[in-house]
């Protein structure tokens, strides 16, 4: 069966275009019907590719993006679900999938998820057991045939054919929260993603980055750029991150002041900035675009595609009228003055001050590491003897265990989930000092270093690895396979024994082998 939407992104010949629909909270309410009505419009008009369904934008409860998608894929024209991971563990994500796979619902663009704000009776508890390189491991093996481990063997599933994709944000002001964004973005693609989607901004040059990016890393995946008729409220909402991750600099968002105050209150004017944005995009080269606009009417979404074809012979002389770049904000290129866009060569980052600190409790976790949790050297092999020493004797662990709960809560705020990342992250706890619990890269929502749930409180914590990593160059060993999720079934018990033992994710990734059985035959 042809998937309209894949084959017009992998089109050279053809720019992708989706539009995004948000159908709200409710199930027969005016936003439903609204988006449904869209949806046929769109089926009809037949010049978008795909129809977006938002999942819970805002982390507010809406309509299942499943469902409509369903309702859509009979329309005609190819549903792109989002699909993230807020709300969900692992085993219903997979039960999701099943249902999607049999619906014929096969695009999804897969994300971390806003943070959970609001629910009945108070904020809901967020869940995010898998980021989205997990998730996007677990889609790949379905599309292969996912393997089920049974009593008499394993068995595997007949091959799904979901079209996955994942996000990333260029448009970040710090150098810590950009380059752990394309870590991760690297990190997605090895995962399984078979398209990217940029999260929403308006400097030309940070758009542009992205592709240059992907070039150098000979990373060669379809991009879409995101496009939003921005008016002046949600322009004002996004300049002050109550939207997280989408940017509007506050010279934009003066410009757009002066905008609304014309007859038509600025809608002429932002209409036209979206179809410059799709020339641009389509002379940049990027495989498609994504739409989206508070209340875009079909017609409107025509229009920017019209407009767009038309300015797109000229899509250079347009890049002048994007420059919004951020306050000190740092580009991952140095800068083609010629073009106003990116050279091919990376900026210096060497002697570029730390975006966080990186005190006495880095060098302390270095040096405990160093002495302790190096694998065959100092005094790895005598603390792996004695945790196998103990294995078995519940009187024993339980003293081992309180005395390591008690050091990594005083240093780590520990959670006690027993498969220990802060090995992958500058020794710091993503499960305890990350909302999201992301131990792959930072989520999409930070701002400035801050993080998307504790704004001007807390760094995100992917920042403040970076920094501690960068102070002794060693930044890149972020740049990894993705990490595996934690296992749950390690929960409360001592993650150094499961280290020592070789029962945590580390064990493969350090070649740990678990120690021979004491119990004789």
């Amino acid at each position: 069966m042809e998937n309209k939407f894949k084959e017009s992104l992998l089109d050279k010949n053809t720019l992708s275009v989706t539009w995004e629909l948000v159908p709200g909270r409710g199930a027969n309410e005016k936003a439903q019907v609204t988006a449904i009505a869209s949806a046929e419009q769109a089926a009809k008009g037949g010049r978008v590719h795909a129809l977006t369904i938002t999942d819970n934008p805002g982390g507010n409860p809406a309509i299942l993006a499943d469902t409509l998608g369903m309702e859509i894929v009979k329309m005609g024209i190819e549903p792109l679900v989002h699909f993230t991971c807020k709300d969900k563990n692992r085993n219903q994500m997979e039960s999701q999938l099943y249902a999607l796979d049999r619906a014929k619902v096969r695009n999804l663009l897969v994300m971390t998820g806003d943070y959970t704000y609001s629910g009945f009776k108070g904020r809901p508890k967020p869940v995010f057991d898998l980021d989205p390189s997990n998730v996007l491991q677990l889609i790949t093996e379905m599309n292969k045939g996912l393997e089920v481990p049974g009593m008499k063997g394993p068995t595997y599933h007949a091959p799904s054919d979901f079209f996955a994709g994942a996000a990333v944000s260029p448009f970040k002001s710090t150098e810590a929260e950009l380059m752990v964004q394309y870590y991760k973005m690297k990190k997605k693609i090895q995962g399984g993603a078979q398209f990217i989607v940029t999260q929403l901004g308006y400097d030309a040059r940070k758009c542009h980055e992205v592709l240059q990016f992907l070039k150098v890393n000979n990373l060669d995946i379809p991009v879409v750029g995101n496009i939003y008729v921005l008016p002046y409220g949600a322009a004002n909402v996004m300049n002050q991150n109550k939207l997280p991750g989408c940017v509007v600099t506050d010279k934009l968002l003066a410009q757009l002041n002066e905008e609304k105050t014309a007859p038509d209150k600025g809608v002429e004017q932002r209409m036209l900035r979206a179809a410059k944005m799709y020339a641009f995009m389509k002379g940049m080269g990027f495989a498609g675009v994504h739409i989206g606009g508070h209340n875009l009417k079909y017609e409107q979404v025509e229009f920017i595609i019209d407009k767009g074809e038309e300015l797109y012979p000229n899509w250079q002389d347009y890049i002048k009228e994007f420059d919004y770049p951020q306050d000190n904000g740092f580009y991952y290129f140095e800068k083609d003055e010629k073009t106003g866009l990116n050279t091919d060569r990376p900026t210096n980052r060497a002697n570029r001050p730390l975006d966080a600190p990186s005190g006495f409790m880095n060098s302390m976790m270095r040096g405990m590491h160093s002495l302790m949790f190096t694998p065959n050297k100092k005094l790895f092999p005598v603390m792996r003897k004695m945790y196998h020493a103990a294995e078995g004797s519940k009187k024993a662990e339980k003293r081992l265990h309180a005395l390591e709960h008690i050091a990594k809560v005083v240093m780590l705020d520990c959670k006690d989930c027993g498969d220990c990342a802060i090995l992958d992250l500058g020794y710091l706890c993503p499960m305890s000092q990350c909302p999201k619990n992301q131990r792959n890269g930072a989520c999409g929502g930070s701002r400035d270093g801050w993080c998307e749930v504790f704004p001007n409180e807390k760094k995100c914590v992917w920042v403040r690895a970076y920094a501690r990593l960068k102070k002794y160059n060693e930044e890149h060993t972020l740049d990894v396979p993705p990490v595996p999720p934690a296992n749950w079934e390690l929960y409360q018990t001592s993650s150094w024994s499961n280290f020592y033992l070789g029962k945590d994710h580390s064990a493969p990734i350090l070649g740990i082998k678990r120690p021979e059985s004491k119990i004789k035959k």
